[in-house]
């Protein structure tokens, strides 16, 4: 049994190892406990496969569905190559033996679990970490700005310093340990806001795209990975302008009358160039946030060609044995729909073998007087007859599937624009006949089987929310006794209140029937398609403008330091008929000189960078021009507004002031 199980359904009880439970209808002797971070699928308990030998050696399932996986652990040295060559001689060894199993043209892949598990997320992680090393860069060019500016400051400090006979290493020294003592400060501040800002970011992190046996949490070497890193690159960010300030000429510090505006000129290039980079690096930021944000506005607008609003659904298991057939299902459905339709609030209910778009079955199929180099493939859904209806899809030609054809298990169907486009081209495809080839595959089902069209209903997103509708089958669900069956229901009120009524009525037709799973249609929507794209936009959007706060403190700590060292220009120019509107522009255009050039750097590496964020990004190109030009607006407007505080303040100098300053 999963830890998480025991806890929650047992709490934790030790007594219950030894005991028998009743599993798909066959008592089970509860053998073990698996420890917590043994949580491989999120699989709940694990049961005995019973493989047998087949008389042309291969293994077969004995009740057992025919699709497995098989997971296993590489020898030592064996590469994944090696592997994947091993299991494509396997594979087309079977193909041979089965052919009808196998498409004609294959071929064989193996990942390590991990890999499977995270899928697109493992990208996504790469992209936040390059976006963490971006705002670090950021942090660090503003430290590296402030404390230039604090150390051309103290150049008559330190030039005083070095004539009572301190070295240069020692002068070096004291303004590192200036800023070690700054790091750790801001170390323990940052322990704090990382161990309160953990728990939100894992609310947002999607469900099953982190292994299970994954524990997010204040690992003691991560921690200490991250404290060695900001406490380094502050020193590191701290020596240069430690360097800078001990550099230069110490007598013509002491002799400068203004050591202010001697260093700031020596030092203003770098400075500048540190703000250039801090731009640079925000608008790489917001663009790529920028860009998550327009995908998962594509992606939460998306026309699914149904409402998933107010649809609940609940997830059936049936016990071995009773429902193994057809016939069996269809009388146990036959109660509970009605059962359910009866409930307050229930206007449509339906059988569904698949959820609409966030599940789906797929059949190849054979069009009787089409030829075709391709096999055909088809999306199949076993529903009743109120499906249409549940889901309001609108009826293009022919006729619904009615009560009398489930009951009756007729061979017909009702298939979507896309099959009819795709198999039937021009031609009218009511009337045409259709076979799944799938079904003769299969224990269960009709066997040899063609059926009619009998009707053509809209298309709907029946994959995912970014691909266009495949072509798909709606047949009776009472042509076949597979398990994993759903009930779904369109109510006039919020699904979550009918939920535990839903459970009661069927479990008042039979308590042995598992409801494994209820919840809200549109929710589930949600958590299976918007919430790794909401989850890369808090992300990237938190990263961005955080680096985008920092800008602002760069840019306005840079231009309010130069403004500082211009009094007495300015006091001068003012002096001799200058005006507070030509003082203003001359600040403004030293800011916009900066800004600009960041923002032409920052463009050119988005254009690049952005290319790795192609596989998390729908709806949108990767080179978007409105996203790029809101980026190049939003951080003009911010970038000028931190400059025209500094540039106010300066057009309104008293040149009386000014004159005099020291």
């Amino acid at each position: 049994m999963n830890y998480k199980l025991w806890k929650a359904e047992f709490n934790g009880d030790p007594a219950v190892l030894g005991k028998s439970f009743k599993v798909n209808g066959t008592p089970r002797t509860l053998v073990g406990i698996m420890p917590p971070r043994f949580q491989a699928y999120s699989v709940r308990v694990w049961l005995p496969l019973p493989l047998r030998r087949g008389a042309e050696g291969t293994t077969f399932l004995g009740s057992l569905p025919a699709s497995v996986f098989a997971i296993g652990r590489l020898k030592d040295g064996t590469t994944i190559e090696a592997a994947r060559a091993d299991f494509d001689v396997i594979a087309r060894r079977l193909a041979k033996v089965h052919p009808k199993d196998f498409p004609e043209q294959f071929t064989v892949s193996v990942q390590k679990v991990v890999e499977a598990s995270m899928g697109q997320f493992r990208l996504m992680l790469y992209a936040l970490l390059g976006a963490v090393v971006m705002l670090l860069l950021i942090a660090c060019s503003n430290v590296a700005n402030l404390l230039l500016a604090r150390a051309t400051m103290r150049d008559r400090e330190l030039a005083v310093r070095a004539a009572i006979g301190a070295s240069r290493g020692r002068l070096i020294r004291q303004l590192l340990v200036e800023s070690l003592v700054l790091a750790l400060a801001a170390c323990l501040a940052g322990c704090a806001f990382t161990y309160f800002g953990l728990k939100g970011i894992m609310s947002t992190i999607p469900q099953d795209r982190l292994p299970g046996e994954a524990i997010v949490g204040l690992d003691p070497a991560g921690l200490s990975f991250a404290l060695a890193i900001s406490v380094l690159t502050t020193l590191i960010f701290g020596l240069a302008p430690a360097l800078q300030a001990v550099r230069g000429n110490f007598r013509d510090s002491l002799m400068s009358t203004n050591q202010a505006v001697n260093g700031g000129l020596r030092h203003g290039r770098f400075r500048g160039a540190l703000v250039i980079a801090e731009v640079a690096l925000s608008a790489a930021l917001l663009v790529g946030a920028g860009l998550m944000a327009r995908s998962f506005f594509a992606l939460s607008h998306v026309d699914l060609g149904f409402n998933p609003t107010n649809i609940l659904y609940a997830r059936l298991g049936f016990p071995d044995g009773p429902y193994d057939t057809a016939e069996q299902k269809r009388l146990f459905f036959q109660q509970v729909l009605d059962r359910v339709k009866a409930l307050h609030g229930v206007v449509a209910v339906t059988e569904a073998y698949t959820l609409p778009t966030v599940q789906g079955a797929v059949s190849d199929v054979t069009v009787p007087g089409k030829t075709h180099s391709d096999r055909w493939y088809a999306q199949l859904a076993l529903v009743s007859d109120g499906y249409f209806q549940t889901l309001g899809l609108r009826l293009l030609r022919g006729r619904f599937l009615s009560q009398l054809d489930v009951d009756s298990a007729r061979q017909i169907t009702v298939v979507n624009d896309a099959l009819a486009r795709q198999f039937f081209a021009n031609e009218d495809p009511v009337g045409r006949r259709i076979k799944f080839n799938g079904f003769d595959r299969l224990p269960h089902t009709v066997h040899d089987a063609y059926f009619e069209i009998v009707g053509v209903v809209t298309d709907f997103r029946n994959t995912s929310l970014q691909n266009a509708a495949m072509p798909e089958a709606i047949l009776p669900y009472t042509v076949s006794g597979l398990d994993d069956r759903d009930i779904l229901a369109r109510t006039t009120v919020a699904p979550g209140s009918l939920l535990a009524s839903v459970r009661r009525e069927i479990w008042a037709v039979d308590s042995n029937v598992a409801v494994a799973e209820t919840g809200s249609l549109k929710t589930l929507w949600k958590e299976s398609f918007l919430m790794e794209p909401e989850f890369d936009l808090i992300a990237t959007g938190t990263f961005a403008g955080i680096g985008l706060a920092l800008v602002v403190i760069g840019v306005f700590s840079v231009m309010a330091y130069t403004v500082s060292l211009q009094t007495h220009e300015i006091g001068i120019r003012m002096a001799l008929g200058g005006r507070q509107a030509s003082i203003l522009k001359m600040i403004l255009a030293k800011g916009a000189q900066l800004i600009g050039a960041g923002i032409v750097i920052g463009l050119s590496a988005s254009y690049a960078l952005t290319r790795f964020l192609a596989s998390q990004i729908w709806g949108v190109s990767v080179t978007d021009p409105w996203t790029f030009a809101a980026v190049v607006t939003l951080i003009a407007l911010v970038g000028l507004t931190a400059c025209y505080i500094p540039a106010r303040r300066a057009a309104r100098v008293d040149p009386m002031i000014a004159l005099r300053y020291d």
